[in-house]
């Protein structure tokens, strides 16, 4: 009772937020967005979430959340939609509570993208301790092999990189996990799908969307890309 009490009352702070206006978050050169994880492929939110409408999103993880506040993956969602809209302190601190009252396949994913929002605002150290205690919760998962993989090639680890997104890859056989994904930004998907094309031999298909990445808005996503595209 005292964590459902808890729950409700985090999450009627949630509510609260929405009626106010946050100044718009600053971005930072090192900013390497990487990707965001939700706790389902489909279902309420999730195909507005998908579309941008953070607003709408929003709505239908309130919606599950009034009727049940213990439901720690639409809380985990419901940060998103706010990361999506560039509140971040809100998603920071519905996340922080996931961590610390979810179960281990909850906290997984709130780690994750608790690892996405340092990555957004250019903290990449932070990001990959993040992404590293994801996974040491189930090293079976693909999500945090999938952010790894995408932080290294921010980072300009290229083999690194390679060689994380094809074990992603062979730990999400079906695609089951890639399909829960969410993106904040477009070069987010871009590089995702760069990474995963060069990952697989597709040389060609990888070099159009490294091509698209260097005319975007993340410094550190471009210089990535050129040097995929520079790699013999």
């Amino acid at each position: 009772m005292p964590q459902r009490l808890a729950l409700s009352a985090l999450f009627l702070l949630a509510a609260a937020a929405c009626g106010g206006a946050e100044p718009a978050a600053t971005r930072r050169p090192e900013a390497a967005p990487v990707l965001a994880v939700l706790s389902a492929s489909s279902g309420p939110g999730v195909a507005e979430l998908r579309q941008g409408q953070g607003g709408a999103a929003r709505a239908r993880f309130e919606a599950i959340l009034a009727a049940d506040p213990d439901r720690l993956g639409a809380l985990s969602d419901l940060a998103v939609t706010y990361a999506l809209d560039d509140r971040r302190d809100a998603a920071r601190s519905l996340l922080d509570a996931v961590v610390a009252q979810g179960g281990p396949r909850e906290q997984q994913l709130a780690l994750v993208n608790l690892g996405e929002l340092y990555a957004l605002e250019g903290y990449l150290a932070a990001a990959q301790t993040h992404f590293d205690t994801a996974r040491s919760i189930d090293p079976l998962r693909p999500e945090p092999v999938l952010a790894q993989a995408l932080l290294a090639s921010a980072r300009g680890e290229r083999e690194k990189a390679l060689g994380l997104a094809r074990e992603a890859v062979r730990l999400d056989e079906g695609g089951a996990a890639r399909a829960a994904l969410a993106f904040l930004a477009p070069e987010e998907r871009l590089h995702l799908q760069a990474l995963l094309a060069e990952a697989r031999g597709d040389r060609e298909a990888a070099a159009a969307r490294w091509r698209e990445l260097l005319a975007g808005r993340f410094p550190v996503l471009a210089h990535a890309a050129r040097l995929h595209l520079d790699a013999p």
